[in-house]
């Protein structure tokens, strides 16, 4: 497993100086909220769509509580950083294997994104048929309900304190 100082050797996390902590909690607590709306708000017109905000609204709750319960703030290989960060610090399996769903799913469909490049997959290349516009609100509508809503509610109980 990495471990956090090793992280912020090689420079991909760095601790949130006094003056930037609020700025820093602000900006992901309305970001993750409103990826969570986009996510919500296509999930019918644009279910691939539907799915990628739904995961950056996990990324973005989880740099939050990095932030907000730790001081840290990922700099490089921000998804991958995020989950190995994550791992580090929080022993929870079933908040780990969210995330890492969310990442996998992301991957997935994210094809323009230089990490997701040499994992292309088919799913990636929306058809535009009947078929496939359904296959995919059915698919955005289970990740979001199965996947993107469990993890932000075992997160949210995190940022508040309670077990």
């Amino acid at each position: 497993m990495v471990k956090i100082e090793t992280l912020l050797d090689e420079g991909k996390l760095s601790r949130i100086n006094e003056l930037e902590i609020e700025r820093y909690i602000n900006f992901f607590r309305h970001s993750y909220r409103d990826n969570l709306e986009h996510s919500k708000s296509v999930i019918l017109s644009y279910p691939r769509w539907a799915i990628i905000s739904g995961y950056y609204s996990m990324h973005d709750i989880t740099k939050l509580l990095l932030a907000k319960q730790f001081r840290l703030k990922v700099d490089l290989e921000v998804h991958a950083t995020t989950i190995k960060t994550l791992s580090a610090l929080i022993k929870n399996k079933d908040i780990l294997s969210l995330i890492e769903k969310g990442y996998k799913e992301f991957i997935s469909l994210a094809n323009d994104l230089a990490e997701a490049k040499k994992d292309r997959v088919k799913a990636q290349y929306y058809t535009g048929t009947e078929f496939m516009k359904e296959e995919y609100k059915k698919r955005a509508r289970e990740f979001l309900a199965k996947v993107v809503e469990p993890y932000l509610k075992k997160i949210t109980i995190l940022l508040s304190g309670e077990k």
